[in-house]
């Protein structure tokens, strides 16, 4: 990959004021880049195998604001992985600053919508290992993206309740942490979903 096919890939994925910002980064830290399909349980990550060039990768369907977060989340870990090995926590407070810092150049009103710009400075105080980790963030991103915005959230349903996500259906259980633990129903498999995901309503318990 050339930055050129970067650029190409990155072009109507992400804001248009961080397009630059975001080659940048890859011009700076090498990396593989690949875009990925809709995924149950994250939105992006990060990979490194030893002797082989990083790989980050990033869900294609993201809207543009949640795509330039994940995107700049994973090189935060990639740089964390370059300094420390995998000897940091991977959240911890070493990709905390790292993340807050290549974050700032973005931190503008011609990337964000002053609304969201406000729950970016907000939730970069003490950043979250997602963004579906944040409630008020993640509200944020769903007002901006009309897809999100009359979709029903895992986290309403009460808990039993079915609901269809990704083409199969879940009784819903108890949450764990920012994870709910949803039983298959086909399969009786358990699965841990995020509690923010959307999801389609089917039968609703009141139990």
């Amino acid at each position: 990959m050339n930055s050129e096919k970067l650029r190409l890939l990155l072009s109507s994925r992400v804001p248009p004021a961080a397009l630059d910002y975001c080659i940048a980064l890859w011009e700076q830290y090498t990396f593989t880049f690949k875009l990925r399909k809709k995924r149950i349980t994250k939105v992006g990550d990060f990979s490194c195998r030893k002797n082989q060039v990083p790989t980050i990768t990033v869900n294609q369907d993201s809207h543009p604001y949640l795509f330039v977060l994940t995107y700049v989340h994973e090189v935060a870990h990639l740089i964390v992985h370059r300094n420390h090995g995998w000897k940091a926590e991977a959240h911890g407070q070493i990709w905390k600053d790292i993340f807050r810092e290549l974050m700032v150049p973005l931190l503008r009103s011609d990337v964000f919508p002053p609304d969201l710009l406000r729950e970016l400075n907000r939730h970069m105080v003490n950043p979250k290992a997602t963004s579906f980790s944040d409630s008020r963030l993640s509200a944020m991103l769903r007002k901006h993206d009309e897809r999100q915005q009359h979709v029903i959230i895992l986290d309403q349903l009460p808990e039993g309740s079915t609901f269809g996500f990704q083409g199969r259906w879940f009784t819903k259980g108890p949450r764990r942490r920012t994870r709910v633990l949803c039983a298959e129903v086909k399969t009786h498999r358990k699965f841990l979903v995020p509690a923010d995901a959307p999801v389609e309503a089917g039968q609703l318990s009141f139990l």
